[in-house]
């Protein structure tokens, strides 16, 4: 493999979710260690499953993965860290300042920018020369889907130019309390960063246009902040000698030639790899050191043995959804199980059905109108732009509370807004704005991967706690997170695949949202194999291996649930979609 090559202390894997990030940096981190290198595996992700696929816990703290000697992982967990950092700030505090003080306080450190500063300390911590990575030899990074870890890999500058000119008042900004110490940290992190001798980045992608074209924006992206030393991964790749006698495998692997020709050109210049579909889960070590072997050994599989599935489809989803009339419905999932497209099939099927539906996203990395390609009485579509709605809050907060100040004190305001933390107020601005909207009609929302999901939802939590500490005296008051926990307004569908790891991410995913008091409504299982009932034996062998996992989810996880088989032409444009979620079989 090109990306091994010679390899550098850093190597960062990203890619949109779902393209294999997490199995390629797993099995490249084992590689390097069997050499006899010290290797630390890192997860980024906030919902990391990093831990699911070698079967073991790992978590906060860093610890020694068993039978493999000289490998070491750590999942940065963000709520861990944010709680750390808020011990750092509050105890010297306590006993010190009135109660009701330290309280404000820990109100003001409670949302999702705290979050977001405590993990991305974590992150820098690791960049730089310390007694935490003297040990390794390599430092390998499993980040989250490429929206987020572009945001990440932004922050050391953005928090450095903010931290240089010193000026912010930080009215919204507790967290901001404990980032000054940390200035020689964040230059040393972007350093580090932009040293091709030191750092390589990894794009992963799969054989498809959506993925390869995220992949060449991100190139640009993060070559304009300076990591330059990049190379390309293109994984799961069917070949030629699978689709013999199966026309849906032979309908993957034009799709996927096609995909490969017309490759992005910003992407032609970088070295690239390529990792041929495996007939089995990526979970466990025996596994994980067969990915990057060219040839792996096949598994043989009766081709008489049937694969049996008979399960609701989605359109009977939707018939639950249509009955109340109007309100939220939210996708929500691991990267790469197929929200985006659900999200847009789900719409399209209540708005021919004469409902009024409003189509949005809160991914940075969604493809909406693309999916769509099309018009439809009924429905409208818009997108959560990060950048649009923090300037549109810039702009609302100088014209207001700016309106008030002097030169001076306008200055200080606008310096205060430049910091990377107003994204996150803008943007849950935006999503409470929209969700207001389902009391009159539908909207379906489209979310962004899990761990970004968490933060927006953390952030909805925090407004929810700091209205509900104001209102007092018996006022009424409706804030977002009463909304999304009333199953009358909002409908949660979780995401995934007939694989271990969606399966799990979307388990814990469950767990999460019951913790605030939100109860999943349906699981939807995407694009199953199974259902579409190949001939391939690469194909049948991943279709048997799925059964077990879509009976785990119907007898384990939720009694309301459908499978959308994986079809042999892309679900694009609105008859697609409303053929995808009307599918019966063949």
């Amino acid at each position: 493999m090109k990306f091994l090559t010679q390899p550098p202390r850093f190597l960062f894997f990203t890619g949109k979710g779902g393209v294999g990030k997490t199995s390629i940096a797993c099995a490249a981190a084992i590689q390097l260690a069997e050499t006899g290198q010290r290797v630390l595996l890192v997860s980024t992700d906030p919902a990391s499953n990093v831990g699911q696929v070698f079967g073991i816990n790992i978590g906060n703290h860093i610890i020694a993965i068993p039978n493999i000697t000289g490998l070491s992982a750590l999942e940065i967990d963000p709520q861990a860290a944010a709680q750390v950092y808020r011990n750092r700030i509050v105890d010297p505090v306590r006993g010190v300042l009135p109660d009701s003080v330290v309280k404000g306080i820990e109100e003001q450190l409670s949302g999702a920018c705290t979050t977001e500063i405590a993990a991305f300390n974590e992150f820098t911590a690791l960049l730089i020369d310390s007694v935490l990575t003297a040990d390794y030899d390599h430092i390998i990074f499993d980040t989250a889907p490429t929206g987020h870890t572009i945001r990440l890999l932004q922050l050391p500058t953005a928090w450095s130019d903010f931290l240089e000119a010193g000026k912010g008042d930080s009215s919204c900004l507790g967290p901001l309390a404990g980032l000054e110490k940390q200035r020689s940290q964040y230059t040393a992190a972007v350093d580090a960063l932009a040293d091709p001798v030191r750092t390589r980045l990894i794009l992963v992608a799969r054989a498809q246009q959506t993925t390869l074209r995220e992949a060449a924006r991100t190139h640009e992206e993060l070559a304009a902040i300076g990591l330059l030393q990049q190379y390309l991964v293109i994984n799961g790749i069917l070949l030629a000698g699978e689709t013999e006698g199966d026309s849906l495998a032979l309908a993957i692997f034009e799709r996927e030639q096609a995909a490969l020709n017309a490759i992005p050109d910003v992407l032609k210049t970088l070295p690239c790899d390529y990792i041929m579909l495996k007939p089995f889960n990526l979970v466990g070590l025996d596994a994980l050191r067969q990915l990057l072997i060219e040839s792996a050994p096949q598994t043989p599989v009766a081709m008489d043995s049937p694969i049996e599935l008979n399960a609701p489809t989605l359109s009977e989803l939707v018939n639950g959804i249509a009955a109340d009339g109007h309100g939220l419905v939210m996708l929500m999932g691991k990267g790469g199980v197929g929200k985006t497209t659900l999200a847009a099939a789900i719409a399209v099927e209540l708005a021919h059905r004469g409902l009024p539906v409003h189509l949005t996203t809160s991914d940075p990395a969604a493809h909406l109108t693309e999916t769509l390609n099309g018009v439809l009485d009924n429905l409208t579509v818009s997108r959560i732009d990060p950048h649009a709605e923090t300037e549109r809050y810039r702009q609302h907060v100088l014209d207001t509370k700016g309106a008030k100040l002097d030169t001076q004190g306008r200055a200080l305001l606008e310096e205060d807004l430049r910091s990377p933390c107003t994204e996150e107020i803008a943007v849950f601005q935006a999503f409470s704005r929209i969700i207001r909207e389902a009391g009159k009609k539908f909207v379906v929302m489209d979310t962004a991967p899990t761990g970004h999901t968490l933060l927006l939802l953390d952030a909805t939590g925090a407004y929810h706690r700091e209205v509900a500490r104001q209102m007092t005296g018996g006022i009424h008051y409706l804030t977002p997170m009463m909304q999304l926990q009333d199953p009358k307004q909002t409908k949660v569908l979780l995401v995934t695949l007939a694989e271990t790891t969606p399966v799990l991410e979307a388990a814990n995913l469950q767990d999460d949202l019951r913790r605030a008091g939100i109860e999943p409504w349906a699981w939807i299982i995407n694009n199953s194999v199974a259902l579409a009932q190949p001939h391939s034996p690469l194909l049948r062998q991943r279709a048997l291996n799925e059964l077990d996992k879509i009976t785990s989810v119907a007898d384990g996880y939720s009694q309301r649930y459908a499978v959308v088989p994986l079809l042999k032409k892309e679900p694009v444009g609105i008859g697609c979609l409303l053929e995808l979620s009307r599918y019966a079989g063949d």
